[in-house]
């Protein structure tokens, strides 16, 4: 089967998809990755390694990350969200339809990034089977949970704030993001969300099961596959000697990233990360994003790291500070380590409340509200909780018992064998 693979956004939103696109080709499926990377990174090299074939589209996204980021990081939900694709998506929507039309004609069957309506829309003009995949879970409806920062008044409160937050969304978001759908002389849809965004027919929730309590609430169409996890041979890394030197000369580190964010508040970031570890007394590795700080180097106990992949690191660290996206909140699970959970937005937020009533967190810590001194404290009450670390492992254990990338291939095949079957 010819498989079309499309995302957009920034690494977070295509390394679930390079290990999807690794597990359908081990499946036997010929599969096209396409990525439009607004940070402009480059996945032509690991596409090559795991024999993906891969379209860069555009070749260029003219965007300021870390100004945007500057500007944007105390924005609303909303107004980030609008603030980006004004100027991330928006001028480069025409392109990426162009590439979605391309996927629908030249393959069977399409997946996309839960937000790629482009080629939600291409595979409909098609008559092409399409599965969207959603990386958090937080705007799915259930009736026994109210969204996320609205009260949980019971189930049938519940119901009216769903629907007002759809209202919330079609108010903000609807007119803009239908317009393609119009010129293309298509019905018109009711709700941005899930009608514009998620397909009709199968949405895969890729997210490990430990953070879905109430799944079997969702409409049928939501399928739980679990973490989309790169494959050890997509992300071989050594440490280098110097870090093998430093975790070897005390006790387990506490690992400090903020990942892209960091961009935003360079300065800040670090002065709050060494400030912390220093109050907090524990050794340290930050993820650097200052030159004063470089890769490789070393400030008394705490260590400066580059880019790297995360998992191998993380399984040596005690506990990682870190933002609160879903592949980071999943990766330090998954590597047993509890969290500190520092967040920028709501989805971040979302996720660090997913941790701590897991007991795998503390109380999350607004990225506004940090200090030295409370991230400090933070710090200390994860370090000393022997239950939280309990609770950690045996959800690292759960974890690793899921292969979420195993399940979505399962789920796309036995979803696109009877689509193309009824076709």
């Amino acid at each position: 089967m010819k498989i079309g693979l499309q995302t957009w956004g920034s690494n977070g939103d295509v390394r679930p998809m390079l290990a999807l696109a690794d597990g359908m080709q081990k499946a036997g499926h010929s599969l096209t990755l396409a990525v439009s990377s607004i940070d402009n990174s480059d996945y032509s090299t690991v596409c090559r390694d795991l024999n993906i074939r891969y379209i860069r589209t555009p070749e260029l996204i003219t965007f300021d990350m870390p100004a945007f980021a500057r500007r944007s990081y105390r924005m609303n939900t909303l107004q980030w969200l609008n603030a980006l694709l004004e100027e991330a998506f928006f001028p480069y929507e025409q392109i990426i339809y162009q590439t979605s039309r391309r996927l629908s004609q030249e393959n069977d069957c399409l997946l996309g990034h839960h937000f790629l309506y482009p080629l939600k829309l291409a595979a409909a003009r098609q008559d092409k089977p399409y599965i969207s995949i959603t990386l958090c879970h937080a705007a799915i409806d259930t009736v026994s949970r109210a969204p996320f920062r609205f009260a949980n008044l019971g189930p049938i409160i519940n119901r009216m704030e769903w629907r007002l937050l759809h209202l919330l969304f079609d108010f903000a978001l609807k007119k803009r993001l239908s317009e393609l759908w119009i010129r293309e002389n298509m019905p018109p849809v009711k709700h941005v969300y899930p009608d514009l965004l998620t397909s009709e027919q199968l949405n895969l929730v890729a997210v490990d099961p430990l953070f879905c309590p109430h799944s079997d609430e969702w409409a049928p169409l939501h399928r739980i596959c679990g973490f989309l996890n790169l494959p050890d041979a997509a992300q071989v890394w050594q440490p280098p000697e110097q870090l093998r030197d430093f975790l070897a000369q005390g006790e387990a580190p506490v690992y400090m990233t903020f990942g892209s964010l960091q961009q935003a508040v360079p300065e800040w970031s670090m002065e709050l990360f060494i400030s912390a570890a220093e109050t907090a007394g524990c050794r340290a590795i930050i993820q650097t994003s200052s030159r004063d700080y470089p890769a490789g180097s070393r400030q008394g106990d705490i260590y400066f790291i580059g880019s790297h992949p995360h998992q191998p690191l993380f399984k040596h660290c005690a506990a990682v500070v870190h933002h609160g996206g879903a592949g980071t909140t999943q990766s330090a699970v998954r590597s047993g380590c509890p969290s500190i959970v520092v967040p920028f937005m709501d989805e971040q937020l979302f996720w660090g409340r997913q941790l701590q009533g897991l007991g795998l967190a503390g109380k999350p810590l607004l990225a506004r509200n940090a200090t030295r001194g409370r991230l400090a404290k933070r710090i200390a009450i994860v370090l000393q909780s022997g239950t939280m670390r309990d609770n950690t492992r045996r959800a690292a254990l759960q974890m690793l018992q899921h292969d979420g990338v195993a399940s979505a291939v399962e789920l796309i095949q036995r979803f696109c064998g009877k689509a193309l079957i009824s076709v």
